[in-house]
């Protein structure tokens, strides 16, 4: 996909992750998803991360996939 690639994640709380990275992103960037579709009001961002390290993105994921279905509590964000 544009000289890079796309993964998706799912989790079971109904949350997930569209990462990607290519010529025309913000380097390894995610973006959070609800149902399957992009979702930009959640408690972890409000638009795509951008320009993240390996680690930044494994603790996103796990902030993601640690979110309630209610989303009650609130993480804050990179």
């Amino acid at each position: 996909m544009m000289g890079g690639f796309h993964i998706e994640f799912m989790f079971p709380n109904g949350y997930g992750a569209s990462i990607i990275e290519h010529n025309g992103s913000y380097g390894l960037e995610l973006a959070v998803l609800k149902e399957g579709h992009l979702y930009y009001d959640s408690p972890i961002t409000d638009d795509v991360i951008g320009y993240l390290t390996i680690k930044e993105l494994k603790e996103t994921l796990r902030k993601i996939q640690s979110l309630s279905n209610d989303e009650s509590h609130i993480l804050q964000p990179l």
